[in-house]
């Protein structure tokens, strides 16, 4: 069986990658750096966002395609049938944000936020929950069957740590810099469902090859949910055990933590919803009661974290901005480089209402 994932190197696709080759199961990722190849496992060096990068690969035929990458819609629409005529099975990665707000337990035929929704103003966009649901239409007419679905929720892994609408990058790192995390008030009582990314894997993996399988759509997370007041307990948690101290909090109401975070749709349409889902269906491929709890999981992902940590780029204006809410300094020697500094020193320390004429006056 040859196996081909694109973008198969983020919190579920490294665990994918590791299930299918341990399995004997030839295994093509698409990375854009160059890794060193293993036993079944061949890493392809290229973009998989180029056409003719992937229209090389898709000239072979694949038992299965596992599809990680995220697309505009038009982006998608272009290769949708290259992907589908080149493969038994083709496995695309949406989200479970394609679902609007429910006060019962979400299953897969549960309301899609783009087929209810009347806000005309996001209706107008190719906000994430709309453009893989855009996708997932694509697909669904595409008048073939080969097709899985797959809508995972919030995953989670050993270098991925989500806090509502934050990355790790976002409140971690001011977290293991002794500084405040800056969090939601409107966030913290919202039910939410976490899920460790090998666990979806696992998921997916039973559905790799299996023709009961094609032409239908599944979510993949855990069974128990919890509010982000509680997840945010469990982290701070964690990190007193393991570090000597536990991290200061500070909750804002929306407008001000819409400040350090602008991301309207994604808080509006998904994070302020209480989010629980129904497994019934998944549960016929994989036993989703063996999946890790929370605090279980968080616990075994934060401490291997914590022996080597690793941040992709900080962006200081909003650390700046929220050192301003939390009355705290980042100390300059801390931010590598000039510009950087410049920045985190003018938003830290200047109103935005001046910031933003200086910028006038300089156009």
């Amino acid at each position: 069986m040859n196996v081909l994932v694109l973008g198969g190197t983020g919190a579920m696709g490294i665990h994918l990658v590791k299930l299918l080759t341990i399995n004997e199961i030839n295994t093509f990722v698409t990375t854009r750096k160059k890794i060193k190849s293993g036993k079944n496992l061949t890493y392809i060096q290229g973009n998989a966002k180029e056409s003719s990068f992937v229209k090389k690969l898709l000239q072979e035929r694949w038992d299965a395609i596992i599809d990680f990458m995220i697309y505009k819609t038009n982006e998608f629409e272009e290769r949708a049938s290259l992907l589908l005529n080149a493969t038994n099975q083709y496995i695309f990665l949406s989200s479970a944000r394609v679902y609007a707000n429910s006060e019962n337990p979400i299953n897969e035929d549960s309301n899609r936020l783009l087929d209810v929704s009347e806000d005309t103003n996001f209706l107008a966009t190719d906000e994430y929950s709309l453009s893989k649901a855009r996708q997932e239409n694509i697909l669904m007419n595409s008048g073939l069957n080969n097709w899985t679905i797959i809508r995972p929720y919030i995953t989670y892994s050993e270098n991925r740590f989500q806090l509502g609408v934050l990355e790790k990058e976002e409140w971690l790192y001011r977290a293991l810099k002794r500084r405040t995390i800056v969090f939601s008030k409107d966030m913290i009582s919202k039910q939410t469902t976490l899920t460790y990314g090998g666990d979806v894997s696992k998921g997916i993996f039973a559905l790799i090859g299996n023709n009961n399988a094609l032409g239908k759509k599944f979510h993949i997370t855990a069974n128990d949910s919890h509010t982000w007041g509680e997840i945010l307990q469990t982290y701070t948690t964690i990190l007193e055990k393991t570090l000597g101290f536990r991290p200061k909090v500070l909750l804002q109401n929306m407008n001000k933590f819409a400040e350090i975070h602008p991301a309207k749709y994604q808080i509006e349409y998904d994070r302020l919803y209480d989010r629980q889902f129904e497994n019934s269906k998944i549960n016929k491929f994989v036993n989703t009661k063996s999946f890790l709890t929370i605090g279980d999981g968080l616990e075994k992902c934060l401490n291997v974290f914590l022996q080597n940590p690793n941040f992709k780029n900080i962006n200081w204006k909003l650390e700046a901005l929220k050192d301003r809410q939390t009355k705290e300094r980042t100390p300059l020697n801390e931010i590598e480089e000039l510009k950087q500094k410049n920045k985190y020193f003018l938003y830290r320390y200047f109103p935005v209402e001046i910031i933003n004429k200086l910028k006038i006056k300089r156009k």
